[in-house]
């Protein structure tokens, strides 16, 4: 049985390969549209795979066979019988390696172009809409918002010959369990969040104002609370901020999570309105700024980089009066991210998650946008 790893597919597909390859879903259409590999095309054959492979051999029959098609469910398990069906029908056909699962793991690096004395390497999750960041500058480096993935970010450390100084979470995330705390502890630098965010964990505090420096590169920290309490956005050089889930480049972060884990005594509204004024300290800055979020909702490829004066040009969150701010996000409150509780009780420290379970607790889309 031929299997295809989610890297090799990943490199495939966003390296301009995807026109020799056809990824077919074979889950549920509403699991399908909830989440999927960008590219990729469902056909809705879970059920007749697992109970009735002659009905499943009618539904896939017509797909194209000039291209090679790697099938995807969950974990691997029923579209491998897929793929033996498919390779019986004639097809050229492989197995996505534990399925979404696998993809949630993908993790692909880029530099952002700015004018720093060093480079600022994105780190993008595809499979979780994730993106992190690895500041390189005169031999030193601090990564911000880690994924429990840590193989990734110490490649980047090792390629750049590198010494570690510092570790930096924007905030307690919702949508995936940190790794923040375990590399710092790793190389024995410190794991920095703001204490808002840092209820029960072992954590260097963060305070609005603060500077740092990683090398030659200056670090501003810049206390903009409303998606969580602690959150921190990072001036990085005068070149780019790290704003973390409060802008992205066409919403705003989401202002309930944290009320409805029961982590804040906050209400949402004045979360709502916080985040407003949290936002106008960042719009101050000069619009040649490179705006990098914590979040990207789709699949992204890195970079993910656009100018503060882009991201105002296209945000439609930014241009309500302040009533008509908290008003939408407010009411207008989407799908939560799944297991958020779980995941923001983690990473403030108040669950003991086993590595066993990291992976399956934070699978799924990624929801921390205020759509």
């Amino acid at each position: 049985m031929t299997d295809v790893s989610p890297d090799e597919l990943a490199e495939r597909l966003y390296d301009d390969e995807r026109e020799d390859v056809l990824v077919l879903d074979v889950r549920h259409e509403a699991e399908y549209e909830e989440w999927h590999v960008p590219y990729s095309v469902n056909v809705d054959v879970y059920d007749e795979l697992v109970d009735d492979r002659e009905a499943a051999e009618e539904q896939l029959a017509g797909l194209p066979d000039d291209r090679e098609i790697v099938t995807v469910c969950a974990a691997g398990v029923v579209s491998r019988t897929a793929t033996e069906l498919l390779q019986e029908m004639g097809y050229d056909a492989a197995t996505l390696t534990d399925g979404m699962n696998g993809w949630s793991r993908v993790h692909r690096h880029a530099p952002v172009t700015t004018e720093l004395e060093g480079t600022l390497v994105q780190v993008a999750r595809p499979g979780k809409g994730c993106l992190s960041h690895v500041l390189l500058s005169d031999g030193e480096a601090a990564v911000f918002d880690p994924s429990h993935y840590l193989e990734e970010y110490e490649a980047i450390l090792a390629e750049r010959g590198a010494d570690l100084v510092g570790v930096f979470d924007t905030h307690a995330h919702a949508d995936h369990v940190s790794g923040g705390r375990t590399l710092a502890d790793r190389h024995d630098v410190p794991y920095f969040l703001h204490p808002r965010d840092a209820l029960e964990i072992d954590a260097t505090p963060i305070e609005d104002g603060e500077t740092l420096e990683v090398g030659s590169v200056a670090l501003e920290a810049i206390h903009t609370p409303g998606h969580s309490e602690g959150s921190v956005s990072f001036d990085v050089g005068g070149e780019a901020l790290l704003t973390g889930d409060t802008l992205f480049h066409d919403s705003v972060g989401r202002v309930e999570l944290g009320v409805e884990a029961g982590l804040e005594d906050a209400d949402v509204e004045g979360n709502a309105a916080t985040l407003y004024e949290s936002l106008q300290r960042l719009l101050d800055r000069p619009d040649g700024t490179v705006v990098l979020p914590a979040h990207d909702p789709g699949s992204p490829d890195p970079p993910v980089a656009a100018t503060l004066g882009e991201v105002e040009a296209r945000n439609e969150d930014l241009d309500r009066d302040r009533e008509a701010f908290v008003e939408r996000l407010a009411s207008d409150v989407p799908d939560h991210p799944p297991n958020f509780e779980r995941v923001k009780r983690t990473n403030v420290g108040r669950e003991d998650v086993p590595e066993e379970e990291l992976s399956d607790l934070e699978l799924g889309p990624n929801r921390c946008a205020a759509e």
